[in-house]
């Protein structure tokens, strides 16, 4: 019987644990029964799964300045824990996912220490988009990134950073989820009581600059459009802030609760008022005609306009590589602006046919890579192995 395949995997939270469950089932299928030994950090699902945990997620799963710094000398002393864990380990694979911030240093600490383990980080940072450097700083202790977006490969290439391949997006295997019934699609299509989503971002900030100024602009757009209904899911931990937020609203939306509700309001939805973001990619992939707008504290925009050096931060028009979906910032996000844009989406008019031809283009360019994003991720590292005369199966 062949010896294991031994495989290190390092994911800072949720969403890289749902990533490298797919990857395992896949991994699984392309091993053809040559057993499979796990180590590293992951959730609870990939530990059923067979993860020999470092130490818990739940000590590293953090986001926030003010929270990181509270927990830097632990944060520091797990990425030596994982990467020696790593190092004894020996595996024939090290796969990072996203958080790259911990992740990142964890692999250049394992390329010191054994220098001879292939390493592959899924999900490219955004260095297309800000601290570009960083691309340059990877390539010595990364051997391949694997992409979710189309352009980050040409992107990575002109940074001099480690060779990348565009694997696919998540979203892609859901589009099925994303796409109406036909009694669905009957209600879309009508703009004389149209579903208007309005979409305040996940993150307390966001949802603290964004209600005023969407409420305002729902305001508006129901006088114009009296038969309007506003829709706007709630993540479940900020319910109550975006409930609040929404009682001093001209107009009462209609708050959806998790992602069933979520999906379901995108199938029926007309038009979308969001903040920029990943949900800007999901309208897109959905057909829902976008108004995309970002506000924070002034001094987080100064020093975003000078690390961003990007025409557009909205992600269907940078895969498109022009704009195509109009996006508000700062003081430009008033809710007049904000109003008139989602207005002229309502009808049938070159506005939003425009933005429906440009969606099918998104589309096509996110399905360039095949149908399964957890495959094709397999099948780049798998020949990675091979370049480095791994055993394979």
């Amino acid at each position: 019987m062949s010896r294991p395949f031994r495989l290190a995997l390092i994911a800072g939270e949720a969403s890289g644990d749902a990533l490298a469950l797919r990857f395992l089932t896949v991994l699984r299928q392309r091993l053809q029964g040559r057993p499979l030994e796990i180590v590293g950090v992951g959730g609870h699902g990939l530990i059923e799964q067979g993860l020999k945990p470092f130490f818990p997620q739940s000590d590293i799963a953090v986001m926030g300045f003010g929270p990181v710094l509270a927990r830097l000398p632990l944060l520091l002393r797990r990425m030596n824990d994982a990467a020696k864990g790593v190092a004894a380990f020996a595996p024939d694979l090290l796969l990072t996912i996203d958080s790259p911030d911990f992740t990142l240093r964890v692999a250049q600490k394992v390329r010191r220490r054994a220098p001879t383990i292939p390493i592959v980080h899924w999900v490219c940072p955004s260095v297309w988009a800000w601290r570009s450097g960083r691309a340059r700083r990877m390539a010595p202790h990364v051997d391949r990134i694997l992409a979710l977006l189309p352009f980050e490969p040409a992107a990575l290439e002109r940074l001099h950073g480690p060779k990348t391949v565009y694997v696919g997006h998540p979203l892609i295997e859901r589009l099925a989820e994303l796409r109406p019934d036909s009694a669905e699609a009957a209600k879309r299509a009508d703009a004389a009581t149209p579903d208007i989503l309005i979409l305040p971002g996940s993150r307390r900030s966001e949802i603290n600059h964004l209600m005023p100024v969407f409420g305002e602009a729902a305001g508006l757009i129901a006088q114009a459009a009296p038969g309007a209904r506003f829709l706007l899911p709630a993540v479940s931990h900020l319910r109550d802030l975006i409930a609040a937020a929404a009682a001093a609203w001209p107009v009462k939306p209609e708050l959806i609760e998790g992602e069933a509700g979520k999906l379901a309001s995108f199938r029926t939805a007309r038009a979308a008022l969001a903040a920029s973001g990943t949900v800007t990619l999901e309208l897109a992939l959905s057909q829902v005609p976008t108004v995309a707008a970002y506000r924070g504290a002034n001094w987080e925009a100064a020093i975003a306009r000078r690390l961003v050096k990007l025409p557009s931060v909205i992600l269907p028009n940078l895969i498109l590589g022009r704009s195509l979906v109009p996006e508000f910032i700062q003081e430009t996000a008033t809710a007049d602006a904000l109003a008139r844009s989602v207005l002229a989406l309502l009808p049938n008019s070159p506005a939003r046919e425009a933005q429906l031809a440009g969606f099918l283009e998104v589309e096509a360019d996110m399905r360039a890579a095949g149908a399964s994003p957890a495959a094709n991720a397999v099948d780049a590292a798998l020949a990675l192995l091979a370049e480095k005369g791994v055993n394979l199966p």
